[in-house]
Order: structure tokens, then C-alpha cells, then sequence
């Protein structure tokens, strides 16, 4: 059930030159009960124009780097963006409205398939960053495969890269796959792919009868993908989307 809370940053960094991970502790002390998937939503006036933004949390249980279970959130500066206003500059200490936990792009308990195509770009593998103790239990207890495609631009842009990577080392059943549309690595690693993540999706040859795919991110990614995975036959049930949208500025939309 979803609830208002305020939200205080404890700490926060670049995770790329125009993506911010942030990092927030409830006033009320309370943790944020949540599906690994859900999103929350961020509060504020503009300019007495009271708007929402919505933010995949991206906390995962067991996360070294996160002891305190804060609410992670990954943020993408849009120029001349609400958000990207107040967000950039809220320091350490300084407090947000929110409310959530919302939405419904999680994993199914009922699943029985055989492999999980993830797939993503931009803060889109955010969720998935969140769905990764659940889909290590699921490799351990199900022989489940878990492929992750992640779309981006260059190297310096594949956000928790490094996370990914690991866990894919560490995990039999985890294969990271990043597809590096402009630039790619100057030691790639055999599993780095250069091009769309469409093109990389094909070499995985999509399978009706084991796979559900799951798609987050630019919305032109996810179309391209949901009709290239309905193309391979899977049936729409198995293909789950979720579309990241930057709204538009309406004083720059009035100015025109």
C-alpha cells in the first residue's frame, strides 16, 4: 500500500555525466516496504505549479555499500528540467516529499520459465538493480538463466556497470551484456556487444516456450523490442514493459 512520507538525502554521486544516484533516509524512520520494480514518486512546487516525478528505487537487500537500507534512486538531468532544477540542488540534509511504493513491474511469483531476458537503457536497469537478490534465488533454486541487455551510448554511460559485471563473474546463470551504440570499450569484455540492444536481442534468439522479457527504459527502445520479441512468438503476458518519459518543461513549452 502506498503511503506520503518526507525524504532526507543522506549522500549521492555521479553515476555518469548526466545521471545522479542518490540515496535517501525517511524523517520518520520508517523503511520503504517495496517490490523490487516499484517506483516512487518525488513531490514539489514549481513555481507554484505543483508537480511529480516518478523514480524506480534501485535498493537491493544485502547491499554492502547501502548497510543502512536507504532509498536509492537513479536520476537522469534533463536541461531546463523541473526535477534536474530541485534535484541538483538539494544538498546533504535537505528534504523532499514523496509517496509510494507504486507500480507493478516485478517478478511473478507464479513464473516457471527458463530464462529472463532483462532489458534496458539509461536509468532503466534500475529495477534491475533492485530484482537482484530475487533472481539470485531464483538461479539457485529453479536452474534459471538471466540475461541482462543494457543499451548505451558509450562506456562511461552503463550505469552500475561494474555491479553487473561482478555479479555475472560471481553467478553461474547471470550474463551481463552491454550494447555500446557510439563507442565501445578499449578492452571489451566477450560478452560487450556494439550496436542497439535490438540487434543483440536477435543473437539471443527469443524462445516462446522458456523466456519472459522484461523492457524499461527510452520508450523507442521498448516498442522496438516489443514488437521484435512478439516477432520471435512470445505471447504478450511474457513481455512486460515498462517506458521511462521525461515530461517537458511547460515554461519552456509556453515560450516556444
Amino acid at each position: 500500500m502506498s503511503e506520503h512520507f518526507t525524504l532526507r538525502q543522506v549522500r549521492s554521486h555521479m553515476l555518469a555525466p548526466a545521471v545522479r544516484h542518490m540515496a535517501f533516509e525517511r524523517t520518520d524512520g520508517a523503511p520503504l516496504r517495496f517490490i523490487p520494480g516499484q517506483f516512487i514518486q518525488i513531490h514539489f512546487d514549481d513555481g507554484g505549479r505543483a508537480l511529480k516525478r516518478s523514480y524506480s528505487v534501485g535498493t537491493f537487500h544485502g547491499d554492502p555499500g547501502n548497510p543502512e537500507g536507504l532509498v536509492e534512486i537513479a536520476v537522469s538531468y534533463v536541461e531546463g528540467g523541473a526535477a534536474t532544477r530541485l534535484l541538483s540542488g538539494l544538498d546533504v540534509g535537505g528534504e523532499i516529499a514523496a509517496s509510494g511504493p507504486y507500480g507493478r513491474f516485478c517478478l511473478h511469483d507464479a513464473d516457471t520459465n527458463g530464462r529472463y531476458l532483462l532489458i534496458a537503457t539509461g536509468t532503466g536497469v534500475t529495477p534491475y538493480r533492485a530484482m537482484r537478490p530475487l533472481l539470485e534465488q531464483q538461479i539457485a533454486e529453479r536452474d534459471l538463466e538471466v540475461v541482462l541487455l543494457f543499451g548505451a551510448r558509450n562506456p562511461g554511460e552503463v550505469l552500475y556497470g561494474d555491479e553487473f559485471r561482478a555479479l555475472a563473474d560471481r553467478l553461474p546463470g547471470f550474463r551481463f551484456m552491454p550494447c555500446l551504440s557510439r563507442e565501445g570499450s578499449a578492452l571489451p569484455h566477450a560478452d560487450e556487444r556494439r550496436g542497439y540492444v535490438q540487434a543483440a536481442l536477435a543473437e539471443l534468439s527469443p524462445d516462446p516456450a522458456r523466456d519472459i522479457a522484461y523492457l524499461c527504459g527510452n520508450p523507442n527502445m521498448v516498442d522496438a523490442c516489443f514488437e521484435a520479441l512478439k516477432g520471435h512468438g512470445l505471447p504478450i503476458p511474457h513481455i512486460r514493459r515498462e517506458k521511462y518519459v521525461s515530461p517537458p518543461d511547460p515554461r519552456r513549452a509556453a515560450a516556444g
